[in-house]
């Protein structure tokens, strides 16, 4: 049984390795296979509040959620052999995967929902630093190694009480208002 809460402090620093190294770390290049990640995922994110659309397609397209899918599947399948000698650790890690996959589609698309269930998601891609807040499922792993931030308008700090919260302002609103200081 102890294999439960291994699994999952594996699977969410495993969140945190993967996501900070593998997704933005190689995903920057594009000429990577995880360039997706940065250069799909994030980009449709920012400029549509938070939804990605590649959420509402089939399957049966090569996009950036197959990509995802097919990515867990193979970290599912590296996993398996250790089923035999520690099956309540591999079903936890493939639970997390499981539960990854549905957390992370749903944040993308039900921005309220994100804010509200995912505040430490909502930040990385809302957020001024889209280098911090690696974690998706739970932030354990970015408290632990300080990489959560907390923006303002998006979270507010848990020692004051709640404030309205505005909603943030799109990419192409704030480039338009840059462009144009004369209007505001």
């Amino acid at each position: 049984m102890i294999g439960i809460p291994l699994g999952w402090v594996y699977s969410n620093f495993g969140e945190w390795v993967l996501h900070r190294s593998v997704l933005h770390g190689l995903g920057k290049n594009r000429k990577s296979f995880w360039s997706f990640h940065w250069h799909e995922h994030h980009q449709k994110s920012r400029r549509h509040d938070m939804v990605d659309d590649q959420y509402m397609r089939s399957l049966w397209n090569w996009s950036a959620q197959t990509k995802e899918l097919m990515g867990l599947a193979v970290l599912a399948l590296a996993h398996a052999p250790l089923l035999p000698v520690a099956p309540f650790f591999v079903g936890t890690v493939w639970a997390c995967a499981a539960n990854y996959y549905f957390v992370h589609r749903r944040a993308h698309l039900d921005p309220k929902w994100a804010r509200e269930h995912l505040p430490w998601h909502y930040d990385h891609h809302m957020g001024k630093d889209q280098n911090a807040n690696w974690c998706v499922t739970h932030p354990f792993f970015d408290l632990v190694m300080g990489t959560r931030r907390e923006f303002l308008n998006v979270q507010p700090p848990a020692s004051k009480q709640p404030a309205p919260v505005e909603q943030p302002v799109p990419v192409e609103a704030r480039e338009r208002a840059a462009a144009a200081p004369g209007l505001r």
